[in-house]
């Protein structure tokens, strides 16, 4: 396989109001040999993918990541069993503890996200006498114990954000059997245009959100980026909240954006979720444009990969 032939997974959210749209770019994507579609939990993924199901007939989709407070477990375990049947076995199911924010506006009781996944996973599983088969479980990782959770208790791991230069790196740690489908991927940010600052523009927006996030910050330090995350911690730090998110994009450095982003004409973007694959982790494209909404971003990777 070679960057022109190999095609990454993508990413799609069922807007509303435009998911019967969003099913015609899933089954675009199938068309065109694309590696998989992951579902983000703003777009009521588990809904869109009972969809997918039956929209498309041999891509592989998956949550990317369902939170494990939005449902019970056996609940989940219920309906995650009922799309792997419907779709031929083709779901997977990609659980996470989200991010503090979330949990907070939840009201969610919670002791340890360790604790937490291992708990609700092991719930699903005792469930299955009941719900029937159930699909591939991958875990949300972005440092090494979540990471090595997943190995021990799923079928993968999904990143987000992650950084090229230390992905190789983490899967060293990886201990698993020979002849097992065990799944690595990452939601890789990516815009594909001519111009490079207004894609990078994009990304630092993309980005601050995250940024914002403790656990994000420990992981970007733990790959090296020390002085990047202390300029984000004095800045998030100030009193000044009206001016922080614009702060926070102007301390941003370019070196640390394209360790975690993607930006470029096509065929650098091509090259780019080479590389990724060449580093043992499925990307995930997740598509933005400088000049349009998720349906003109996504038509940009197509085109890409149709020339």
């Amino acid at each position: 396989m070679t960057p022109e032939t190999f095609r990454p997974a993508i990413s799609l959210v069922a807007t509303a109001n435009k998911r019967a749209a969003v099913l015609d770019l899933a089954r675009q994507a199938e068309t065109l040999g694309f590696s998989g579609i992951a579902c983000p939990s703003l777009g009521a993924a588990m809904g869109f993918c009972v969809s997918l199901a039956h929209a498309t007939k041999t891509i592989k989709f998956w949550t990317s990541i369902q939170p494990i407070y939005y449902s019970h477990a056996i609940e989940m375990a219920n309906t995650a069993a009922h799309i792997h049947e419907i779709s031929n076995k083709r779901f997977g199911l990609g659980l996470g503890v989200s991010h503090g924010p979330v949990i907070n506006r939840l009201g969610a009781t919670t002791a340890t996200p360790l604790a937490d996944i291992k708990t609700y996973v092991e719930t699903m599983r005792a469930q299955e006498r009941f719900s029937g088969e159930l699909p591939p479980i991958y875990l949300a990782a972005l440092r090494n114990k979540m990471l090595d959770l997943a190995t021990e208790i799923s079928q993968g791991a999904i990143w987000a954000n992650a950084a090229l230069s230390n992905i190789a790196k983490q899967l060293t740690r990886v201990q698993t059997p020979q002849n097992t489908d065990t799944f690595f991927a990452n939601m890789v940010p990516t815009v594909i245009s001519d111009n490079l600052s207004e894609a990078q523009a994009i990304h630092r927006k993309t980005l601050v959100g995250y940024v914002s996030l403790p656990n994000y910050r420990n992981y970007w330090r733990s790959c090296g980026y020390d002085e990047q995350i202390d300029a984000f911690e004095k800045i998030l730090e100030s009193p000044n909240k009206e001016t922080r998110s614009a702060e926070i994009i102007a301390a941003m450095d370019t070196a640390w954006l394209d360790d975690c982003t993607i930006s470029g004409d096509g065929d650098t973007v091509r090259e780019a979720l080479w590389a990724w694959s060449q580093a043992g982790v499925l990307p995930i494209a997740v598509m933005s444009s400088t000049s349009g909404g998720q349906a003109k971003a996504v038509n940009e990777l197509f085109e890409a990969y149709s020339n």
